[in-house]
């Protein structure tokens, strides 16, 4: 199931986020996709609200992984540096664990990653406006998705 909408400021892209954090719940894995600044970190930002997180969410750009806890544990992680590298890392356990997995640059990381996710897609159109694309695979996700839209 696939849906497209518009986002026409942070505050609008941080909005969906928290929608959707509010109807995460434990195993969830979320993709994040899209270029550097169109939107990632701010999506995680609002996802972060709605599951009751109230630490500033950061990008993990150098750190690769970042823990924040709320209603549900967020697991935050960017796989840019991952490229290449084939050894165990443990994410699996984070990944379809106790919380909520967003992943930055899945693409780094295809072998590890669940059958089933939220894919979102974000494309930098017109200064702070972005087109979002939601991709639900796997049922939980697609109820999820038909709730929010």
């Amino acid at each position: 199931m696939e849906k497209e909408l518009i986002s026409n400021s942070a505050t609008e892209t941080k909005e969906l986020g928290r929608k959707i954090g509010l109807l995460c719940n434990t195993g969830m894995c979320i993709l994040c996709i899209g270029d550097l600044g169109a939107g990632k970190t701010t999506f995680t930002q609002g996802l972060a609200l709605g599951l009751e997180i109230t630490k500033t969410v950061s990008s993990p750009t150098f750190t690769i992984l970042k823990v924040y806890h709320g209603r549900l544990p967020l697991y935050h992680m960017d796989a840019y540096r991952l490229e290449g590298l084939h050894q165990e890392l443990g994410f699996e356990e984070m990944i379809e664990g106790d919380g909520v997995c967003v992943i930055e640059w899945p693409d780094y990381m295809k072998d590890h990653l669940p059958t089933e996710y939220l894919s979102i897609t974000l494309t930098n159109l017109e200064e702070d406006q972005r087109k979002i694309n939601l991709t639900a695979v796997g049922e939980r996700y697609e109820r999820l998705l038909k709730e929010i839209l």
